[in-house]
């Protein structure tokens, strides 16, 4: 970075960053929204989540999925009795308490959750392609620090503390 650039970085006050970042981060949602309609994926955007979560980390209960995933237990619910109904999700007795259930990606799920990965991935070389490798990696790195920052913000503000060190979070999940 040239020392002009370094100047007016260091001018930019958080609460300007924070607007400009704002707006982007909205406009990359509807962006991201327009385009995985389009590329008709088969599974909606807490289909994605909750399928990345079980497929990366496997079996879990509902109630550990939602946290794991920021959603309320009812929405993860409908979600997950959606996903088992389109057999991409499936129940298991739950060993440690006959009355519950641990949840599975199914064959069909993860080749749901790999299909939709690799389509994403293809999309964002093919964008990526002419930026700079410095470029590619800084946003990379960034994009990494703010999800991370946000993660340990929202396990703070549920009261729980950091997130747990070493198991996978939300922004992890490459949903």
């Amino acid at each position: 970075m040239s020392a002009e650039a370094a100047a007016i970085a260091e001018a930019v006050s958080a609460e300007a960053a924070a607007s400009g970042l704002g707006a982007e981060m909205v406009r990359l949602m509807r962006l991201f929204a327009a385009w995985t309609q389009r590329a008709g994926f088969e599974c909606g955007a807490a289909d994605r989540v909750l399928l990345a979560r079980l497929v990366t980390c496997g079996r879990c209960r509902a109630t550990d999925l939602a946290a794991d995933v920021f959603l309320d237990l009812s929405t993860v619910s409908r979600q997950v009795r959606s996903l088992v109904d389109r057999q991409l999700v499936e129940r298991h007795p739950d060993p440690e308490d006959r009355r519950g259930s641990l949840l599975s990606a199914t064959e069909a799920g993860r080749a749901a959750y790999q299909s939709a990965v690799r389509r994403r991935e293809a999309e964002l070389t093919r964008l990526l392609e002419p930026w700079p490798a410095a470029d590619r990696t800084l946003l990379t790195r960034l994009l990494k620090r703010l999800n991370d920052d946000l993660v340990d913000s929202t396990y703070t503000s549920l009261g729980t503390g950091q997130h747990p060190v070493g198991e996978a979070r939300q922004g992890d999940l490459h949903a």
